[in-house]
């Protein structure tokens, strides 16, 4: 644990001394192209803030593109910022370009801090899983009942020819019948009585 906390600390000082000195350059590349007061002060709160931004952007995973473009902006004007005060650049003597690039920063900055702030978050997809939840919990289907199959109507006997006669004897075995028991005639005893087979009986019953 102490080991840990040894190297913890040690990682912490490098960092706060890194940003000191950086700190501490753009100042005085800000205080030298003509940024007096509290403005020179201001310049290296700006450049870091923008590299912290473009950084917790690149963390996130989203727009990457917008970020290291951010990123890369703000990490030149820092790196510039600590090459020009090793003695490449006379602080007495500011070029006009420099002035024109610091006094414009603000201007970037801005932009830069309000684009990886308010733009919006693209919606990444559903995933697999979610997918699988989906159609899970999706109703089945309702299987169709088996369509019945269309009855066919028997097929219409033949008509049988019955002779005249003896349709006129079938009349008078009928009326005979009917005479003694009180109720028509059946189709099987009138078959029985005359002794036809079952489509003759049938067809003498109908002309009945």
């Amino acid at each position: 644990m102490r080991a840990q906390l040894a190297r913890v600390d040690a990682v912490l000082v490098q960092a706060l001394i890194a940003a000191a000195l950086s700190f501490a350059h753009i100042h005085d590349i800000a205080s030298a192209a003509g940024q007096d007061g509290w403005k020179a002060w201001a310049y290296p709160v700006s450049v870091d803030l923008l590299l912290v931004a473009a950084w917790r952007r690149l963390r996130s995973g989203e727009a990457k593109a917008s970020g290291w473009c951010w990123f890369v902006i703000a990490l030149a004007a820092s790196l510039g910022a600590n090459v020009a005060t090793a003695g490449l650049l006379d602080l007495d003597q500011v070029p006009a370009w420099l002035r024109i690039l610091v006094a414009g920063w603000p201007a970037v900055a801005f932009l830069g801090g309000t684009l990886l702030a308010h733009s919006t978050p693209t919606t990444k997809p559903a995933n697999d899983t979610e997918l699988i939840e989906d159609q899970e919990d999706a109703p089945e289907p309702t299987p169709e009942p088996p369509a019945q199959p269309a009855i066919e109507a028997p097929p219409e006997r033949p008509a049988v020819p019955v002779p005249a006669a003896l349709v006129d004897h079938a009349r008078k075995v009928a009326t005979e019948h009917h005479t003694r028991t009180g109720i028509p005639i059946d189709t099987p005893t009138l078959r029985a009585r005359l002794g036809v087979p079952e489509p003759m009986a049938e067809a003498i019953a109908a002309q009945l």
